[in-house]
């Protein structure tokens, strides 16, 4: 399954019915009179957010979506029928953006949760309606209200309580596929993730959620590389978890690369709790290994951990640091897995 966190759709409400201008004339019945009866109500475009789905693609198919109108009215006091309504199901996740790309309608981050898009119109009232004692044939009735049409976007940022962030090949695939279920693309050349992963950690009985994003580069925030596309998916997350390649001869210039890019991507995502690991140290030697670090230490100005996604060498403290960053109601426990029995 492809993956798509930015789509543009375009939606429009049902139009109300008319209404309608009727009499009712019988054979031998003395007194007629109106009985138009009302239009019925447009359609409305109604947003979803469901569970089972993490991607966009399904709009990159069907871009167009339209309300039913509401039918006419009709006589013997016969209201039109109610035009159905359209439901977009969405990711949960899922912002909801004007045409501008900016101003922001909804931001569904619930399951069930559920937004009015667009109104349907309202049905025009009947000749019946306007029957009074002083006008006891009235020969007007109104026509259906328009529908509302917009031009929105849909914009995917994954619900995840851990954000990866590191220049590419930093670790970022190696650590998420050691420590969860999750199987992302693993190579020895830059730009392996070309789209985010989701991954479900589990330490001291409880479960969190992971999120690998594309690496930065420098200049990521001008559109080189990947660019910053994809740092919307670590906006959600309680703490943001920093891994700096110990192979590198550049160690603090690396880490100011990437918190340069995420000053400049703006927002809380430069103020958000961090976790800064020295990734890749059972490639160096022991005093290679203290001199990366107090590098680390220096340009971080903070607590820096070591670890070695491939040979899981410390990964259970970093998971333990990440867990004491996250508020214990985004946590969920773990399930203890009932051993099975040996049957012949």
């Amino acid at each position: 399954m492809k993956f798509l966190d930015l789509c543009k759709v375009y939606i429009r409400s049902g139009a109300g019915g008319g209404g309608c201008v009727s009499f009712r004339r019988e054979k031998y019945i003395e007194y007629g009179g109106p009985d138009g009866g009302d239009g019925g109500t447009g359609g409305t475009v109604w947003a979803e957010a469901v569970d089972g789905l993490n991607t966009l693609i399904d709009f990159r198919y069907q871009q167009h979506f339209f309300a039913k109108n509401g039918q006419p009215g009709m006589g013997r006091q016969r209201t039109g029928k109610d035009g159905d309504d359209i439901v977009l199901r969405v990711p949960v996740g899922t912002e909801i953006l004007d045409e501008d790309e900016e101003t922001v309608v909804a931001d569904l981050t619930e399951v069930g949760q559920r937004v009015k898009l667009a109104r349907g119109g309202n049905g025009g009232f009947g000749n019946l309606h306007f029957k009074s004692a002083t006008n006891q044939a009235p020969r007007r009735a109104n026509p259906g209200q328009d529908g509302v049409e917009r031009t929105l976007w849909l914009r995917l940022k994954l619900i995840a309580d851990v954000g990866l962030l590191g220049l590419p090949n930093a670790g970022k695939s190696t650590f998420l596929a050691a420590t969860s279920n999750a199987r992302p693309k693993i190579a020895d050349y830059p730009f392996t993730t070309l789209h985010p992963n989701l991954g479900v950690v589990g330490v001291d009985n409880v479960e969190f959620v992971v999120a690998d994003i594309p690496g930065l580069i420098e200049g990521a925030s001008e559109g080189r590389g990947l660019g910053d596309l994809f740092l919307g998916h670590v906006e959600r997350c309680a703490v943001l978890l920093h891994l700096v390649d110990g192979t590198s001869d550049t160690v603090a210039q690396d880490y100011k690369t990437i918190i340069t890019e995420l000053e400049a991507y703006g927002g809380d995502l430069a103020d958000k709790p961090r976790v800064t690991v020295l990734n890749k140290i059972d490639a160096l030697d022991d005093d290679e290994r203290n001199a990366a670090k107090a590098a680390l230490q220096k340009a971080c100005g903070g607590t820096v951990m070591l670890m070695s996604g491939v040979a899981r060498d410390g990964v259970t403290e970093v998971l333990r640091a990440l867990r004491k960053q996250i508020d214990d109601d985004r946590l969920r426990k773990q399930e203890p897995q009932e051993e099975e029995q040996w049957r012949p």
